[in-house]
């Protein structure tokens, strides 16, 4: 079992930054490929970024250029570096872990084994 703990989370103006980690406790964290997700009211779960074991980065669309998603594997610990937050991105950021094969990464929300609790990100204008 592999628990997650996000952190970093809160209220920022736009155009600002913010930078989410998340710790897991995975004892091969570096076999995992990680994943940053997010949840607006009443909408769906989002793909934000995900890197895979070797360190292969993926962003979605709609962060490309502004965030930043990054591993250090002697810390357990992911990272999302926000820059250019607009008020759409306000969301409850999740991070998700997959225990996968080393350039493996995935943009649904359904490849991935364990979640994290989420932390609120709220973007004033």
């Amino acid at each position: 079992q592999v628990q997650l703990v996000e952190s970093g989370g809160g209220l920022v103006q736009a155009g600002g930054s913010l930078r989410l980690s998340c710790a897991a406790s995975a004892r091969t964290f570096s076999n995992y490929g990680m994943g940053w997700f997010r949840q607006g009211l009443g909408k769906e779960r989002d793909f934000v970024a995900a890197i895979s074991a070797s360190g292969g980065t993926y962003y979605g669309d709609s962060v490309k250029g502004r965030f930043t998603i990054s591993r250090d594997n002697a810390k357990n610990t992911v990272y999302l570096q926000m820059n250019s937050l607009k008020p759409e991105d306000t969301a409850v950021y999740y991070c998700a872990a997959k225990l996968s094969a080393l350039r493996y990464y995935s943009r649904t929300a359904d490849a991935y084994d364990y979640w994290g609790q989420g932390t609120q990100v709220t973007v004033s204008s």
